[in-house]
């Protein structure tokens, strides 16, 4: 296919506002480094390339790359090959590439070439010519839909009848809930997914809704995704969508830990369904099946697009050719299918696992009509009405200033807060707390958009002292979170709740004890409740009790270091 057609004290903080998780974001994971996927050494005289893969083919690229190593293919001119592979959010490769923490890279294999479309849009502004200039053959098909319980999915009418993106908003809009299909039990409907702007699956599963929304099957552009239809579609699943993240396998991972009383569905590939049941086999009340969207699905098929710059040399050229043949053969293919996978091969016939009740095994782009590719800029256009839609959030930052924090700690976690601050969605709510032996509400307070600019300042004017109350500021930030979250109850007013916890050490000066605090914490049962995101910051911090606290609360831990803690913040951004 080729790529032409192709985010004080209590009564203080009840009247605070906090931190958006979302907006215009950069990238969402932490830097990753290239994993070498075979035993054997890589021969003196190799032509090595890099491979950048999104991450529901990564680990059948993996498995075909260590395979290839060691077989050690040459290329026409009788040098060995030799692939380094790096997983990479779709949507993660540009910004990385962009702020040098990915360097010349060889291939580039997204899922789905409107990501190719958006770079090369974005690459011929800066550079005057695309980043990749030539056709990207498909590797493996993973289609885009939503996994949902069996109970549920059944409940709808699943496997006899079609699922559609319309059931679906509207199921989500209708007040009384499952009480829709017989199932007043099961309450209002919840759904999560992905970040748009980050994950392939998560934008895909966007991308159908507006297609399905509009009756349209190709022909997408920016005007009709702006459409009423379209933006009233998206923010009635927004509405009910309470969980996002950068990770498709984090959040069902998150999903099969909770159950079904958590999250009902969320969007995610054919593959991703398959490895939910396959690695949570153990804890599942129920399987996952996969739905695939009645009136036409992405068949996002991972292509593989050789970059158009001067730093591919021409042997990595012909090397990469070589690893496409390899990967594109049918035992390779075949191969596809241990993964949740599908291979682009029509001639590699459907095997077990995928050939089992989990999924529509009679499903072929004859009987699900492949949705098309959209341009750079209807891509654009569609994150554009995400952001619009998504229900604001509002969250808490506490910031460890303790004595602990001299020196580039204090310094860089300041200015990375500040950034973080000037990044929000204008309509977030704002509120940064610092702790040391006292705990103190920064002013401004907020919405984001009014107060974002002051308040960075002041985060950028904070100097480090003192002992660490860590325990005291979580209690406090908990208990200002749910106040406020009331408040917003009584308005009718749904939004999302986070609280973004920096510390680089133990407690040294709290009152409450540490069972006293677990008490403090939401139990994580309720998807609307207030979901802590840990920072431990440096080697010295406390990292098994971050680690516990996120856990318990649905969040999620980071570590980072004053050389780091710009991509944590970033990466918490895209998680809720």
């Amino acid at each position: 296919m080729s790529t032409a057609n192709r985010s004080h004290p209590v009564k203080l903080l009840v009247l605070a506002f906090a931190i958006s998780l979302l907006g215009a974001l950069a990238a969402c994971n932490l830097p990753s480094t290239p994993l070498s996927t075979a035993t054997s050494p890589i021969p003196a005289n190799a032509i090595v390339i890099s491979f950048y893969t999104s991450g529901t083919k990564a680990d059948w690229v993996r498995a075909v790359v260590q395979t290839f190593n060691e077989a050690q293919l040459e290329t026409p001119s009788g040098k060995p090959v030799w692939v380094d592979v790096v997983e990479v959010d779709s949507g993660d490769f540009l910004p990385r590439l962009q702020d040098g923490r990915i360097t010349e890279p060889t291939v580039w294999s997204p899922g789905e070439i409107s990501w190719v479309n958006e770079a090369n849009l974005v690459w011929q502004q800066l550079h005057n010519k695309p980043l990749v200039s030539a056709g990207c053959a498909p590797t493996v098909y993973a289609i885009i839909g939503v996994g949902m319980w069996k109970p549920m999915a059944e409940a709808m009418g699943w496997p006899d009848q079609p699922i559609s993106w319309d059931q679906i908003v509207e199921l989500a809009a209708d007040p009384q809930g499952w009480a829709r299909y017989d199932h007043a039990e099961w309450g209002q409907f919840r759904f999560g997914h992905t970040h748009p702007r980050y994950s392939n699956t998560g934008f895909l599963a966007l991308t159908s809704l507006v297609y399905n929304t509009l009756d349209l099957t190709s022909g997408l552009t920016p005007e009709l995704v702006k459409s009423d239809a379209v933006v009233e579609a998206m923010r009635q699943v927004e509405l009910h969508t309470y969980h996002y993240g950068t990770s498709t396998r984090a959040l069902f991972t998150l999903m099969a830990e909770k159950g079904p009383a958590y999250l009902h569905a969320g969007t995610n590939s054919e593959s991703g369904v398959f490895a939910t049941n396959k690695f949570n086999q153990e804890i599942l009340q129920f399987p996952l099946v996969f739905i695939i969207p009645a009136d036409g699905a992405f068949w996002s098929e991972n292509p593989y697009c050789v970059i158009d710059e001067t730093w591919v040399t021409a042997e990595q050229r012909d090397a990469a050719q070589v690893l496409e043949d390899y990967m594109l053969a049918p035992q390779q293919q075949d191969k596809t299918m241990d993964f949740g996978l599908r291979p682009t091969d029509p001639d590699v016939p459907l095997r077990p696992p995928m050939t089992s009740d989990w999924t529509d095994v009679n499903a072929t782009p004859q009987t699900i009509l492949p949705l098309a590719s959209v341009s750079g800029e209807t891509a654009q256009a569609i994150q554009d009405v995400f952001v619009l839609t998504k229900k604001k959030a509002t969250v808490i930052i506490l910031l460890d200033t303790s004595g602990s924090m001299l020196g580039d700690k204090i310094e860089n976690a300041t200015q990375a807060t500040s950034d973080f601050l000037g990044r929000l969605n204008r309509d977030d709510e704002v509120l940064v707390i610092e702790f040391n032996d006292a705990i103190n509400s920064l002013q401004p307070w907020g919405r984001a958009g009014d107060v974002a600019e002051t308040l960075g300042a002041r985060v950028r004017e904070l100097v480090a002292g003192g002992n660490t109350a860590l325990r005291d500021a979580l209690c406090l930030g908990l208990d200002g979170a749910n106040q406020l979250r009331q408040a917003h109850e009584g308005d009718a007013e749904k939004r999302l709740y986070g609280i973004v916890l920096l510390s680089d050490g133990l407690d040294t000066a709290s009152q409450k004890s540490e069972e006293q605090m677990f008490a403090c914490l939401p139990t994580g049962e309720d998807v609307e409740g207030v979901k802590v995101f840990t920072i431990a910051y440096g080697d010295d911090a406390d990292k098994d009790l971050l680690e516990q606290i996120a856990g318990r609360t649905n969040g999620r831990a980071f570590s980072g270091d004053p050389a780091t803690i710009e991509q944590v913040y970033l990466a918490i951004s895209g998680e809720q």
